[in-house]
């Protein structure tokens, strides 16, 4: 029978382990750490002194991450090769995590350091997009961030064929919605009237349509949703609505890059985000 005179309440242990009476329960109901000693008329908790290791275990696990049941688990394989497996996996969890965590702050800094939204300088405008003529490459990337896939496949075609270029070119988004996976775009460059392609290229003739365009100023990831933001408000305002039929591509919404990614600085790329509309 364990000898009360070495018995230490719930409170002098909480004080020793620096872990709250509130925990100690806790970890008492799930089998991680339980008293010595458990009163069965007032159900008060005591702990023997040497216990005080298992709650260092616990609290150093604990503030690395380790939730109850994997500190129960992680405790009956101490000094095996499976808890130095499991200490080195959550460290490249943490890895992830302060990784995702600093990608977080540096959008918040940009947040930040931003305009006021309401002062925000957005172009946007109702205007006349005249007929066009565009050699485009189609196919499906895994989100928009993957669209550079598409033009690295399409500017060595174009090459390959002989196809020059009149002007900036863009990405033509054929999805009705927007999608968190599987997106279907083409990336497309304006192209002579009469220019023709071989597969895997193709040349569109778009007639002259009525477009809302939003130009913006920014990293693509940020100022392209801004602009949406902004053709969905003007839409609102006046009236209208989306020219969109699903196979029509000359309906589907674009993005034209005005700068060149590869020589200017990403807070400076300027980009005209297009929604034909009727």
């Amino acid at each position: 029978m364990t000898d009360t005179i070495r018995l230490m309440s719930i409170g002098e242990f909480s004080s020793l382990t620096r872990i709250s009476v509130r925990m100690l329960r806790h970890y008492d109901s799930h089998g991680v750490l339980i008293p010595a000693v458990v009163d069965e008329v007032s159900g008060y908790r005591r702990y023997l002194p040497e216990q005080t290791a298992d709650a260092a275990r616990i609290r150093r696990l604990r503030d690395v991450g380790f939730g109850v049941s994997a500190i129960g688990a992680l405790l009956a394989t101490a000094g095996t090769p499976a808890y130095t497996q499991a200490l080195r996996l959550q460290r490249r969890v943490l890895e992830e995590e302060l990784e995702l965590g600093r990608t977080r702050l540096r959008a918040l800094d940009r947040m930040l350091d931003e305009i006021p939204e309401d002062t925000i300088m957005i172009r946007i405008e109702l205007t006349e997009i005249p007929r066009q003529t565009y050699v485009c490459l189609r196919g499906t990337v895994a989100d928009y961030s993957a669209e550079g896939e598409l033009w690295q496949r399409f500017m060595p075609a174009l090459q390959e064929q002989g196809i020059v270029p009149t002007g900036p070119g863009g990405c033509i988004e054929h999805d009705g919605e927007f999608r968190e996976s599987d997106v279907d775009e083409s990336v497309f460059l304006p192209v002579a009237p009469g220019t023709t392609a071989r597969e895997p290229l193709t040349v569109h003739e778009f007639p002259s349509r009525r477009a809302v365009v939003a130009t913006v100023t920014g990293p693509y990831a940020e100022s392209i949703p801004r602009a949406h933001e902004a053709i969905a408000e003007f839409l609102t305002e006046h009236g209208l609505s989306a020219a969109r039929v699903d196979d029509d591509v000359a309906t589907h919404h674009f993005n034209v890059y005005l700068d060149d990614p590869g020589v200017t600085n990403e807070a400076d790329l300027e980009t005209a985000v297009h929604l034909p509309v009727r």
